[in-house]
């Protein structure tokens, strides 16, 4: 049996005996999401860059854009294959469900559902699909399609301002998994979140500083 490795690690192959002392840990539905709406939030990321690669101007913002590519994809593969080990769809329903819906599912700040239904009664209008992120971080379909119509030092800076937000919101992600009862136990899923914390950290105070040199 093979067991996916941690982020810039190869798969490893594991002993029946091992397979079941890892499956003792409960795997929530919580950390399915989490990894499922993860995928989805790095592929933009991986989007963001494929316009960075066309449109960009500083050699250091390429550079560190095609990093975060390269781990990114890795990243990707990594959740489609614990994902797929543990017998879970890699998409997740909730991204069917209408738009705002993931956004929503990762948001487990206990928002008061009554007051959200009470606004709705009262007629509140309805969000611009355009200005509504998939999930919590993501550029709207708005800020993608400024992103894709700037051009050299402009679309640097605005590629720095939307990577450090989306990377944000790929903490924020973290944070609400961390925050619910028995998430993360698992030994993979819990040292992939930790190294997410870690790199995007990371990558933010470096987009910071790119940023302030513009």
């Amino acid at each position: 049996m093979f067991q996916p490795g941690a982020p810039g690690q190869p798969s490893r192959e594991i002993s029946v005996e091992r397979a079941r002392e890892l499956s003792r840990f409960k795997i929530t539905d919580d950390d399915v999401r989490f990894m499922q709406h993860m995928i989805v939030h790095h592929a933009q990321a991986v989007e963001m860059v494929e316009l960075l690669r066309t449109r960009g101007e500083s050699p250091a913002v390429m550079r560190l854009g095609e990093r975060i590519a390269m781990s990114q994809d890795a990243e990707m593969e990594l959740m489609r294959d614990w994902l797929t080990g543990h017998g879970r769809p890699i998409e997740a329903a909730d991204l069917h469900a209408g738009h705002g819906a993931p956004a929503a599912a990762m948001d487990h700040s206990a928002h008061d559902h009554s007051s959200h239904a009470g606004h709705a009664q009262h007629g509140a209008a309805p969000a611009d699909p355009q200005d509504t992120p998939v999930m919590p971080g993501m550029l709207t379909p708005r800020q993608m399609a400024a992103l894709a119509a700037a051009r050299g030092a402009a679309f640097d800076r605005l590629f720095l301002q939307g990577m450090i937000q989306h990377h944000q919101g790929a903490l924020d992600m973290v944070d609400s998994l961390m925050a619910q009862p028995d998430s993360a136990e698992d030994p993979m899923l819990s040292g992939f979140a930790a190294s997410v914390v870690a790199d995007q950290h990371a990558d933010i105070l470096r987009m910071q500083s790119l940023l302030s040199e513009l």
